[in-house]
């Protein structure tokens, strides 16, 4: 006996992504059902490479009662409406928005880092996923955390286009195209403030009182929950002309000694993470690597000599799927195995 599991948002990148890897990973699904705005009714899309194809049902009049578990990847304002609406109707929310995340009745979760969490969904019925950004740093720190504890984290993120929807990578299609094929003029900027084609733009998501933007807030105050709200975390975010797979250099300052071998060591063997780090010409994980995978993999991991008991590294992921659908799925078993038992 399997779940019966919906897919708020089917019609986009990460819900498209959820079914996929739903499928990949054999979820125990009795129904599926694909769920998005009214544009995208009876639209028919694929349920992974099961063969199977699911008509795209309109969320304003969908049904939660008698569903076990929705992965809502609709953007915040859609949530708002429908998500309060399948929590009360016995349906956990899996929400990857930002709606949730930081709502103390509400478990922020990556589950090779703070699985026990989960068992706090019941006060809301709701579940949120981090920062696509979020999610593969903390997977990477929690074991270096857990060994030595971290006191302060500076990170950069290279972010990828796919972070801003399909708008965000056809913009950088568009726009790349134009310059090897200048038929007419170069595509404006529209979803990002400038060209992002053989460009970067340190400016994701709005610019807050103090300088910074709500992207770097996120990754601040969600590390923070996910992992340990002692640490103290500074974040610049830049978004790069890459289709998929966020990138991020991570320099770490820890209250105990930690050498870059024995941090090796202990990253080589942690959940989720693909140590990936030979110190000669490409001997470390790029974005086109990540593409697909579901690995958070970590390069180039050394000594800081400018502070005591430092460490930098290099860490890369597929944001579409550990930043989102695949830490979705990932929930949804967790959640599986110590609350919504089947059969």
């Amino acid at each position: 006996m399997g779940y019966r599991v919906v897919v708020v948002g089917a019609t986009g990148n990460v819900g498209r992504e959820m079914l996929n890897i739903l499928a990949e990973r054999a979820f125990p699904c009795d129904e599926v059902a694909a769920v998005a705005s009214p544009r995208s009714t009876g639209t028919e899309i694929e349920f992974g490479e099961t063969g199977r194809i699911l008509k795209v049902r309109n969320i304003e009049h969908f049904d939660f009662a008698g569903w076990d578990i929705a992965l809502f990847a609709a953007g915040s304002e859609p949530t708002r409406i429908h998500a309060p609406r399948a929590a009360a109707a016995g349906c956990v929310v899996i929400d990857n928005s930002s709606l949730y995340r930081m709502d103390p009745d509400v478990p922020l979760v990556v589950p090779e880092v703070n699985p026990d969490a989960v068992d706090g969904y019941k006060a809301r019925n709701i579940i949120a996923n981090p920062n696509c950004s979020t999610a593969q740093l903390v997977v990477a720190l929690k074991p270096l955390h857990d060994a030595a504890k971290i006191r302060r984290v500076v990170v950069a993120t290279y972010q990828s286009t796919s972070g801003a929807g399909k708008a965000g990578m056809d913009e950088l299609f568009e726009q790349t195209r134009s310059v090897f094929m200048p038929i007419g003029e170069m595509r404006p900027p529209a979803k990002f403030s400038k060209q992002i084609a053989f460009n970067v733009i340190p400016h994701i998501d709005v610019f807050l009182d103090d300088g910074s933007t709500k992207e770097e807030w996120k990754m601040m105050v969600e590390t923070k929950k996910i992992l340990d709200p002692g640490i103290k975390v500074s974040v610049t975010c830049v978004r790069v002309p890459v289709f998929v797979g966020h990138s991020e250099a991570v320099n770490i300052e820890f209250e105990r000694e930690l050498c870059a071998a024995d941090a090796q060591d202990i990253l080589r063997e942690a959940p989720g993470v693909m140590l990936i780090d030979s110190r000669e010409d490409g001997g470390y994980a790029t974005p086109v690597e990540c593409a697909g995978d579901d690995a958070t993999f970590v390069s180039r991991v050394r000594d800081d000599p400018t502070i005591d008991n430092g460490l930098s590294l290099w860490c890369v992921s597929d944001n579409l799927r550990k930043g989102a659908a695949l830490n979705a799925v990932q929930i949804a078993e967790l959640l599986g195995r110590r609350h919504l038992k089947k059969g």
